[in-house]
């Protein structure tokens, strides 16, 4: 299924050179995925505070990009520090759902935006997360498959945000945030099926 998770190993050698460059500042896994949930509470607060305001909208695409490369640097000096353990793996979860929370939610103040709609995604956006963790517990490997996976959810936020910036009509904009629902329960399926279809467990 396509998915911009496809293309993590690609992102993770362009972030690869950051790697030095961490560890000789002493910085930590668990830090740095405090930092992608701190900026995502500070974007999202900012969003509830001035929902209107051009230049918050604007930021989101930049503040995603952000998150997700740290997203990324946090597992790969896991790695290569050998520093993975469970508070890693709980923070890692806990922050991805509540980044998500953070960051979307508040579209439900933004003019033009339908509220019931924009908390439906978030809500099918929380249970998406909840089903690739519940794969993990049932075949041992967490479940990514899209096609509205966290970094597609990234991209299609961005690109709504922009919209919003621009002044888009509301029907495209709600339009959009359809799709991204359509996709979250066709993600559903798709995590729902590959871990019923999965052999054995596996060693994540």
């Amino acid at each position: 299924m396509i998915s911009i998770y496809a293309i993590k190993p690609a992102f993770q050698r362009l972030l690869s050179p950051l790697l030095s460059g961490l560890q000789a500042a002493g910085i930590t896994p668990n830090q740095i995925t405090c930092a992608a949930l701190f900026i995502s509470v500070v974007q999202g607060a900012a969003l509830y505070l001035w929902p209107d305001a051009r230049w918050v909208l604007a930021l989101y695409a930049p503040v995603l990009l952000i998150r997700m490369a740290l997203d990324a640097l946090d597992g790969m000096l896991a790695r290569r520090m050998r520093l993975e353990s469970r508070l890693g793996a709980l923070l890692n979860e806990l922050g991805d759902v509540l980044a998500d929370i953070a960051l979307y939610l508040p579209f439900i103040w933004v003019a033009g935006i339908h509220p019931a709609l924009a908390l439906g995604v978030v809500l099918l956006a929380l249970v998406a997360e909840f089903t690739g963790v519940l794969a993990q517990a049932i075949t041992g490997t967490r479940a990514h498959q899209g096609p509205m996976g966290k970094s597609d959810r990234a991209f299609a936020y961005a690109v709504l945000a922009l919209m919003c910036a621009a002044g888009v009509s509301p029907g495209l904009r709600n339009g959009l945030l359809a799709v991204i629902a359509l996709l979250l329960v066709w993600t559903l399926f798709n995590r729902c099926r590959a871990s019923l279809k999965h052999d054995a467990p596996q060693t994540p």
